[in-house]
């Protein structure tokens, strides 16, 4: 079902709280029939133009808003519609506010040509610098999103979440067909199919996507809220006294790989059940996604962050792939330029090995992954929750604090295979788990973590009590590592990689 842009406002914003932006819509060279189509679609669409801009109320979060009008020549973008869009982007930029976009529409305005096609490159500028100034975009696509609308300002949100059903896509099904002689494929142009796919995040009703937008601009606002929150008020052990992990014993290692693969170990999701105002995110942005992970905004006892991590829930021994990569990038990117603190989890039995993975580029974005963190402009935690196999743990590793739990580990080949490749053979696992100082304890000692959040003894048998514990842990660091300077925490984790394994002095 089609919402009309007045209808989409009214289901997004508080009662009565939108003001319009708009003035009379730029006057354009048109024909005398151009002049008719406009003047009959101002009265079908009761509106003066195929957009409508302004700002309004978000659950009391004062936002700038642009909706399209697809009754108005099908939501269509020509030179007026254009500038309208800019100046509101603009506008935004100028005064602060998070921006709400809704496309709508096929695409670019043939009645106006080729100048009306290249204002999609006007209106992306103006989002470009929006963003690049740490504002928010968040965009919602509604039934139908085509063409030159949906590959630029249509694609460019933080996050982007569609209506139920939409058609989203570039070439509309009645042009591929005038110009192939057959029907566009079935099915591929459909909201919920670019969310399996991993090109947009979500597909949600607008009174869904409302609590949504809440959250999201709550995070990405960067704003430190009350350690006290209601989620958070939970009685837990006092993070501060889990800063060092036992002493390990001869066999602590192979006990931790063990440990570290129980199935019933908490993982990822189960930290997230212990955050607030978490908002799931997925996929590339690029038609690329990976089940392996997972990505979302949330808040650690109060502090806003970006979090990426492996997600072992019913995926044990599953292996990361090239997509994983590239969504890591995505988060990278994300809090890198909303100015928000980077949280990644390492839970992972490595990265994939098969001739798909060499071939979409494995090797290289785990490298761009290492490049990317080492001199990320944003704070970062990284957290070794369990396995920490290879280059798919690598990728995520390098950050300005490193905590561990206890059984988790850190190898470039599981202490099989290193016990293979020594020994030609197995048997010797739990002896190459001890040489190589795999071992959160060891881990410690040779300063590749700093900090040991204590299992006790077991994460596995204590859920609930050691997602808590590791959660706190995370917002401590955050706290601690927002109130420092960026120039000094990326000068310091330029030195602290660059000593790592050197002898002290």
């Amino acid at each position: 079902m089609r919402i009309s842009a007045r209808e989409w406002l009214g289901q997004l914003l508080d009662a009565e709280s939108f003001v319009s932006w708009d003035r009379p819509p730029l006057e354009v060279a048109a024909s005398p029939r151009y002049r008719d189509d406009l003047r009959k679609a101002a009265s079908t669409a009761g509106t003066d133009e195929s957009v409508l801009t302004g700002e309004g109320l978000l659950r009391g979060r004062r936002v700038a808003v642009i909706a399209c009008e697809f009754g108005f020549l099908a939501g269509s973008i020509g030179v007026a519609a254009a500038e309208r869009i800019v100046a509101a982007v603009e506008r935004a930029t100028e005064i602060g506010l998070p921006l709400v976009a809704s496309p709508t529409s096929g695409g670019t305005r043939m009645q106006e040509g080729t100048v009306a096609f290249v204002q999609m490159v006007k209106i992306a500028g103006a989002v470009a610098a929006h963003k690049a100034a740490g504002h928010p975009y968040l965009v919602y696509l509604r039934d139908p999103t085509m063409g030159g609308v949906f590959a630029s300002w249509g694609s460019l949100g933080h996050m982007t979440f569609a209506q139920p059903g939409a058609l989203i896509g570039f070439l509309g099904p009645r042009v591929y067909k005038a110009l192939y002689g057959k029907d566009f494929p079935e099915g591929v142009q459909v909201a919920e199919n670019l969310y399996h796919r991993g090109v947009i995040d979500g597909v949600v009703p607008v009174h869904v996507f409302r609590r949504i937008a809440h959250r999201a601009l709550s995070v990405l606002s960067g704003e430190v809220r009350d350690e006290a929150l209601a989620a958070d008020r939970r009685p837990g052990p006092d993070p501060a006294s889990a800063a060092h992990g036992p002493v390990a014993d001869a066999d602590a290692a192979w006990q931790s790989v063990l440990a570290s693969r129980r199935p019933d170990r908490p993982g990822l999701r189960d930290l997230l059940r212990h955050v607030t105002q978490r908002v799931p995110l997925s996929g590339t942005g690029q038609g690329e996604t990976d089940r392996s992970v997972v990505h979302a905004l949330a808040r650690f006892r109060g502090q806003p962050c970006v979090v990426f991590g492996h997600d072992r829930a019913g995926r044990l021994g599953e292996t990361m792939g090239p997509a994983a990569l590239r969504e890591a990038r995505r988060s990278m990117a994300l809090a890198e330029e909303l100015r928000l603190p980077l949280v990644l989890v390492i839970d992972t039995v490595g990265a994939a090995l098969s001739k798909e993975a060499e071939e979409r580029g494995l090797a290289p974005e785990i490298a761009r992954c290492i490049s990317d963190l080492v001199t990320l402009e944003t704070p970062t935690v990284s957290v070794l929750l369990g396995q920490g196999t290879g280059g798919g743990a690598l990728a995520l590793l390098p950050a300005d604090r490193v905590l561990a739990a206890t059984n988790a580990w850190l190898a470039p080949l599981p202490p099989e295979g290193a016990s293979a490749i020594v020994f030609r053979d197995t048997e010797h696992a739990p002896e190459l788990a001890e040489a190589q100082r795999i071992s959160a304890p060891a881990l410690l000692a040779d300063g590749i973590v700093d900090r040991i959040v204590q299992e006790n003894p077991d994460a596995a048998d204590e859920p609930v009590d050691f997602a808590r514990r590791m959660v706190a842990a995370i917002g401590a660091e955050l706290t601690r590592l927002r109130a420092l300077p960026l120039h000094d925490l990326e000068r310091a984790r330029r030195q602290r990689y660059r000593r790592l394994g050197l002898p002290a002095y």
